[in-house]
């Protein structure tokens, strides 16, 4: 059974801290991985944590393994753009995360 899962990943070595996000090696590549993990569900919610070197995921899963797993598709995370630090299960008190949210 899928539960919530926070997820953070930081620039890795392959990051160029002189070029934007958009800018980035491979952009299209990791836009478009993202973009079909969100078309089917796998992530919710996506985005920059502002100030950071983080993004942070949230992310419907059975487990952290297979957050991993997907993860590891991910072309950013192949060419060391992106790495992930963190992944914890996640109790929504407040609030929901559904369809059209």
């Amino acid at each position: 059974m899928a539960r919530i899962f926070a997820v953070i990943r930081s620039r890795g070595p392959a990051w160029d801290e002189t070029r934007p996000m958009e800018q980035q090696t491979d952009w299209p590549g990791h836009a478009a991985f993202m973009d079909a993990l969100y078309a089917e569900g796998f992530v919710v919610l996506v985005g920059p944590l502002e100030g950071t070197r983080d993004a942070l995921l949230i992310a419907s899963a059975d487990d952290a393994n297979q957050i991993e797993a997907r993860l590891s598709a991910d072309p950013w995370t192949g060419s060391q753009h992106l790495s992930t630090t963190s992944i914890a299960p996640w109790t929504l008190r407040l609030g929901s995360i559904g369809q059209g949210n």
